[in-house]
């Protein structure tokens, strides 16, 4: 039997999407490495600037995580004190995340990385493609897939 591209890796959605997410995450964590932040340590930063407190498990939807993997992203920055993870005051079983005056001021240290970053890629992919890029993104998270349901 002959093989084709559509029967392999050619045509594989993840794999593009793996390969191009690989490729910036590694551009991400290059230009934010002065500040001790990685591109996702980053995200879950910015994410928590925008509310007093979360739940692990609303942050992890809103960020396209699962529960497991953000608890381990959140271990390093509660360790340097960028975070703090604690039981919920009403509902012990819930654990609530909180970003730090720390958590904040490493942020802000890492803003104009970031910026530069996103700036980079901007030109070089170009400012209409990459707004493209990121609503066709966003979609896919519409496609109705459970990935983490039980």
């Amino acid at each position: 039997m002959t093989r084709t591209a559509a029967d392999g890796v050619g045509s594989c959605n993840n794999l593009a999407l793996r390969k191009a997410a690989r490729y910036l995450s590694a551009t991400y964590d290059k230009a934010l490495a002065p500040t001790g932040l990685r591109a996702t340590q980053f995200s879950i930063l910015q994410h928590l600037s925008q509310h007093d407190e979360i739940t692990i498990t609303s942050l992890a939807e809103t960020i396209a995580m699962d529960r497991t993997t953000l608890a381990t992203n959140l271990k390093p920055l509660a360790r340097e004190g960028l975070v703090t993870v604690e039981p919920s005051a009403t509902d012990r079983r819930a654990r609530m995340v909180t970003i730090t005056p720390d958590g904040l001021a490493r942020l802000q240290a890492a803003l104009p990385y970031w910026r530069t970053a996103q700036a980079q890629f901007e030109d070089s992919f170009g400012s209409e493609k990459a707004a493209q890029l990121r609503a066709a993104l966003e979609d896919v998270l519409s496609t109705g897939f459970h990935p983490w349901a039980e």
